[in-house]
């Protein structure tokens, strides 16, 4: 089962969730923050890590942040694209549609959308 929801920064792939991410790092906290559309059309995350960007230490807490919000082993969440870039691809194996509907379920919700 493959798929993704138009305005969902997010994409079912047979083995796991594949999410793509605009990262702040140094940003003062561990958070992910809402979806946002860039002017390109594209819904991403927005994430900030308080780590800096040197030598990868902000990929890895934006892994190890990815993990805690979703209750999965660190070793489930991979970087895919965007290495040294502030949008990023992570791919998180395991069953597509619990992991969206966990990713859904920890993002903050505006004022104007009270929890369904």
């Amino acid at each position: 089962m493959t798929g993704a929801n138009p305005g969902l920064p997010w994409t079912l792939a047979a083995d796991g969730l594949i999410v793509t991410l605009r990262l702040t790092p140094r940003g003062g906290r561990d958070a992910l923050e809402a979806i946002e559309v860039l002017a390109d059309g594209r819904a991403v995350l927005k994430a900030r890590v308080r780590a800096a960007p040197n030598e990868g230490a902000a990929n890895a807490a934006l892994v190890t942040l990815i993990a805690k919000a979703l209750r999965v082993a660190p070793g489930r969440v991979a970087l895919i694209a965007g290495e040294t870039a502030r949008i990023k691809r992570i791919k998180i194996s395991g069953a597509a549609t619990d992991l969206a509907s966990a990713l859904a379920a920890v993002l903050p919700r505006p004022p104007d959308h009270p929890p369904a």
